[in-house]
């Protein structure tokens, strides 16, 4: 699969779970999970990391929909509530596992070229691919490295020396084939699918 076409895959994904129900959100999650059986167990660390974020979506928006209150108590959330907010919490656990399976199909350097190739026809309107595209490969590269403690107070005092990198940087796009506009057009077929299930 082309770089580009595994990304926009993922853009899909990611838009498409946001007007899911439950029955679309169980049928991407058992789609996402043959797709992504080498990526479960980042998937799963992804989900361990951002079990505060989800807690914390969880609690706002239990909380903050109007309804009947959950064992008639006053304090508690209401049916409501919490219905919508654990529907909101596996469509950002969806999000991650689709994530999970973009670094995992094409890694940092599969990224950039899917970015490379999807920017570029919009460089006469102005956007600097290329720069983007640097900028990005050294983000991840000073993430993907390890800092020594305190680190961060020398890079906000100025005093981290030379920054290092690459002084090029090469990237090889693949060819669209075929295959890779079938697969885009199944996801979309696919994502009509899954929102017209609910």
């Amino acid at each position: 699969m082309h770089p580009a076409a595994a990304l926009l895959v993922c853009l899909t994904v990611i838009v498409v779970s946001q007007f899911l129900g439950w029955p679309g959100v169980v049928l991407v999650f058992a789609v996402l999970l043959l797709a992504a059986r080498e990526s479960l167990h980042r998937w799963w660390h992804l989900l361990r990391r951002m079990r505060w974020l989800f807690l914390s979506v969880w609690l706002i928006l239990a909380y903050g929909v109007s309804g009947d209150a959950v064992f008639a108590v006053a304090w508690m959330p209401t049916h409501e509530g919490v219905e919508e907010a654990t529907l909101h919490v596996a469509r950002l656990g969806l999000i991650l596992g689709c994530l999970a399976w973009l670094f995992a199909v094409l890694g940092s350097q599969g990224l950039l070229v899917a970015l490379q190739s999807l920017l570029r026809p919009l460089a006469p309107l102005g956007p600097a691919s290329e720069r983007l595209v640097v900028r990005l490969s050294l983000v991840m590269q000073n993430l993907l490295g390890e800092l020594p403690k305190g680190a961060w107070r020398n890079i906000l005092d100025g005093s981290a020396g030379e920054p290092g990198g690459p002084e090029t940087l090469r990237i090889e796009a693949p060819a669209w084939r075929p295959i890779d506009y079938l697969i885009c057009l199944a996801v979309l077929a696919f994502s009509g699918l899954a929102i017209s299930l609910g």
